[in-house]
């Protein structure tokens, strides 16, 4: 017999050689029918692979991230058949599952793909799948791998099975089609119910533009057609609410080739959106006992040597500036935190001083490859709310849970409800990834997870995840859509406190090492306003938005009443404009509704007349007329609820 136990904690008893479907039918029918999947000590298995010794075993549903997967993996063989059957000529690459689907790398030879085939090999898909064909692993030699893919002319599966030992290799065989794979599938073909080929693109083979160009074919599968609707609606919408299409409707950012890639521009009404983000986090910090520093856009080539950022980054940073003086070489600044260290650095300390909060709204510089630019979302130049606290040891608990507090503090006030945390480990095979003594990372890793349990975060481990100086505590939140993005990070550090040489002396009259507190609520000011923008849609929180209100006059004999109302409204510390365009009123609502803001105030012969203005609000609910310090009362009253006010 073998112990099975349940993520629940419960062990069962089973025969030696069960399987975990046998597993999920010993607990109930209705569990078994939905399970695709499983991991048994954390590896991927099949439903169908006998268990042998005692461990712990998931069960894996498609509602798991892990069982989308296998469903994704799955059915992207199912694709590969498909497109041997319609184009036999076709040599077949790798094929595996991605965060949102599945993709095959396929070569032509000779053969002609394009979107316009797109239905033709949805449908042969779909009647592949009816056929409800087991997905079943074998083991093979690497003579018989070699020879079969031989024998098929396809030296791109050759050349995969040449790098493998073995003893390690493996067929997965469904109805008449046979794939290399590693394992990780649904039980069968039938369990597809829904397909959609999404996008059709290049790609080198094994990812060298030295190597031969395949054809990437990106589809997306689902276990019911319903579900397969709704993502597509939800992709509509994503596009609708994508950052890059509101950014320029919105007129908030833009970018130029002649500037560079990567590099955006900010426009007034995005640099104002800035400045208040800005200003809403520096009022936050100052509470909390942060200090403003200002570090350069550059430093000396040996100052990210100390740090070790150089030696880490180095050959993916802009090339080093040289000077008029022999052997001076300057980086663009890629990170903000050896300027802080070196900011500590130039004063004596006592463990009475400490902590020191530094807080510093820093541009850094980093040279991503073109085809990673994706709007604000990844750039080359942006902009962190970069802090660095240097504590005492016994102060790194309290200080740490200080810090996830101002996160939780700018999550609420700006609507983000939705989150867990990760909390990311060094990788204890890998240590050369790494910088610092054991000793130091065990006392580290210790802090972060006892932060986070006293603050009762929903966090998951993720071994190998650190940063290479220390570990980190990240946020990860859900937008609107459901989408998962990682805002906010705060990472313990042992390591630069020694290699830039920093000290305090203590109450014993000797000297020690500071810890440091690297943390970055927004991350930085481009990606974080990239998230906003999508996940509000462009309806930022009223105190945020660009354009609180704007007045519509229904004629120009109403410009010097409107000129007052929008003088009044500036007194209220209302962001407001006054469009006196000769359009009609129809238009002018319809453009306001569109720039998204929040209040339109509608002004005609009645409303100068009783002193008044009458509220529309954006989405079309009418407030009716009132006297402008009413409206003022208002939209001020809104505005004070969405900002939580922070406390130490």
């Amino acid at each position: 017999m073998i112990n099975i136990t349940l993520p629940d904690g419960s062990v069962k008893q089973h025969e030696d050689g069960t399987t975990p479907i046998q597993v999920a039918l010993s607990i109930s029918s209705g569990l078994a029918r939905n399970v695709i999947s499983a991991k048994f000590n954390d590896t991927i298995v099949e439903t169908t692979t006998p268990l042998h010794e005692d461990g712990n075993l998931v069960l894996l549903t498609f509602n798991d991230d892990e069982g989308k997967q296998a469903f994704w993996h799955s059915t992207s063989h199912i694709m590969a058949q498909a497109i041997l059957k319609l184009y036999p000529n076709v040599n077949l690459t790798i094929g595996p599952s991605i965060e949102n689907g599945f993709y095959y790398d396929v070569d032509l030879n000779g053969e002609v793909i394009s979107e316009n085939d797109f239905p033709k090999i949805e449908a042969k898909m779909l009647e592949l799948a009816r056929g409800k064909h087991d997905f079943e692993m074998r083991s093979v030699s690497k003579s018989e791998a070699l020879d079969y893919y031989k024998s098929k002319n396809n030296p791109f599966k050759v050349e995969l099975i040449e790098n493998l030992e073995d003893g390690e290799i493996t067929f997965c065989d469904h109805d008449d089609f046979t794939d290399l794979c590693r394992g990780g599938h649904i039980p069968n073909t039938g369990f597809v119910k829904a397909v959609k080929l999404m996008n059709i693109a290049g790609a080198y083979w094994r990812g060298d533009e030295n190597n031969p160009q395949l054809t990437r074919i990106y589809g997306v599968s689902f276990p019911k057609q319903k579900e397969l609707k709704e993502y597509l609606a939800l992709l509509e919408e994503a596009k609708k609410r994508d950052h890059r299409k509101l950014g320029k409707e919105l007129k908030l950012f833009t970018f130029s080739q002649k500037v560079g890639q990567g590099l955006p521009l900010w426009l007034p009404k995005g640099a104002a959106l800035r400045d208040r983000l800005e200003k809403f986090m520096k009022d936050a910090q100052e509470t909390a006992g942060y200090q403003p520093v200002v570090s350069p856009h550059i430093g000396q080539k040996e100052l990210y040597m100390t740090s070790g950022h150089y030696q880490k980054y180095g050959e993916d940073s802009f090339q080093s500036i040289k000077t008029p003086h022999e052997g001076e070489e300057y980086l663009l600044k890629p990170m903000n935190c050896p300027h802080h260290c070196e900011i500590f650095n130039s004063q004596a300390w006592s463990y009475r001083d400490l902590p020191q909060r530094y807080a510093e709204f820093g541009t850094v510089y980093r040279y991503e490859q073109s085809g990673e630019l994706h709007g604000l979302t990844r750039v080359r130049g942006f902009t962190q709310d970069d802090a660095h606290i240097f504590c005492m040891p016994e102060q790194l608990d309290e200080e740490f849970k200080k810090v996830i507090d101002l996160v939780l503090y700018v999550f609420g006030s700006l609507g983000f409800e939705n989150f867990t945390a990760q909390v990311s480990l060094r990788d204890p095979d890998n240590p050369s990834k790494y910088i610092g003594s054991d000793e130091n990372w065990t006392k580290a890793e210790a802090a972060i997870l006892n932060a986070a349990e006293e603050k009762g975060l929903d966090y998951k481990v993720e071994t190998g995840e650190a940063a290479f100086y220390g570990p980190k505590l990240d946020f990860m939140v859900k937008d609107a859509l459901g989408r998962q993005w990682q805002l906010g990070t705060i990472q313990v550090d042992y390591n630069l406190p020694e290699r830039f040489e920093l000290e305090y002396k203590g109450s014993d009259n000797e000297m020690h090492r500071p810890v440091m507190i690297h943390r970055a609520p927004f991350g930085s000011l481009e990606r974080f306003i990239a998230i906003l923008l999508e996940h509000t849609g462009g309806n930022f929180p009223l105190w945020l938005m660009p354009e609180q209100a704007t007045i519509l006059s229904i004629s120009e004999k109403y410009e010097n009443y409107s000129k007052k109302v929008l003088s009044l409204l500036k007194k209220h510390e209302i962001r407001a404009s006054f469009d006196n365009r000769s359009e009609t009123m129809g238009k002018k609502i319809r453009e306001a509704e569109m720039n998204k803001i929040p209040y339109m105030l509608i002004v005609g012969e009645a409303e100068v007349e009783n002193d008044t203005v009458s509220v529309r609000k954006h989405g079309g609910d009418d407030l009716g007329e009132m006297p402008i310090e009413s409206f003022a009362k208002i939209l001020n009253a809104e505005t004070e609820k969405e900002i939580y006010k922070y406390e130490v």
